[in-house]
């Protein structure tokens, strides 16, 4: 009867010592299935799907701070083709600066109100002479904020007679602001000023 006893006691034992092994199994199981839905889900909500002329292009999510610098020279290069791009007709001319005004601090508008307080506009007009700007290059200190930058740009005025390029070299800062319809990178450029905009070269 005790040899039973013992066989008995044994056998709970070995159930007992059967029924954690599975039990912590269950668990590890669980959380490894749990981790990978996790892992999942972040995958695929980084994943981005822009439909585009009746086509699925992917995209991918990724956060501010890794986009900062292509976002904020993409800022810095619109604002300087909606302020320097003009054309002789004064809808066009109201049209860019309004768009660049959106994108800086009143140091843009008090250069423009400058430039049109000595007719600039008005002699673009008078002249029929259009404005064309290119960005070079863009220097960037992200390491500072405000983010102080220094662009580099050809700009050339375009007259009837002849085609005159000027060196544009102008610095400023960068602030964060709120993404808005006028302002899609979030950025306002403050302090800006034009450091040189002298003439190249002229071509007949």
């Amino acid at each position: 009867m005790f040899s039973q006893l013992k066989n008995i006691d044994t056998a709970f034992k070995h159930i007992k010592l059967f029924s954690y092994l599975l039990i912590a199994a269950c668990t590890l199981i669980s959380c490894f299935a749990l981790f990978k839905s996790y892992q999942a889900a972040n995958i695929a909500g980084n994943h981005i799907y822009i439909l585009a002329n009746g086509k699925a292009l992917e995209a991918f999510a990724a956060d501010r701070k890794d986009n900062i610098p292509v976002e904020a020279r993409d800022h810095i290069r619109m604002f300087h083709h909606y302020f320097f791009t003009l054309d002789p007709d004064e809808k066009v001319i109201d049209a860019n600066i309004g768009k660049a005004l959106y994108l800086a601090d009143e140091s843009a508008k008090n250069q423009y109100n400058d430039l049109k307080e000595k007719s600039y506009y008005n002699n673009l007009i008078s002249g029929n002479i259009s404005q064309q700007v290119t960005v070079d290059s863009i220097w960037l200190d992200i390491n500072q904020y405000p983010y102080y930058f220094k662009c580099f740009a050809t700009q050339k005025l375009i007259r009837s007679t002849s085609t005159a390029n000027r060196s544009l070299i102008t610095q400023g800062y960068l602030r964060n602001v709120a993404r808005s319809d006028n302002n899609p990178h979030g950025f306002l450029i403050l302090h800006w000023e034009t450091l040189a905009n002298r003439d190249t070269t002229i071509q007949h």
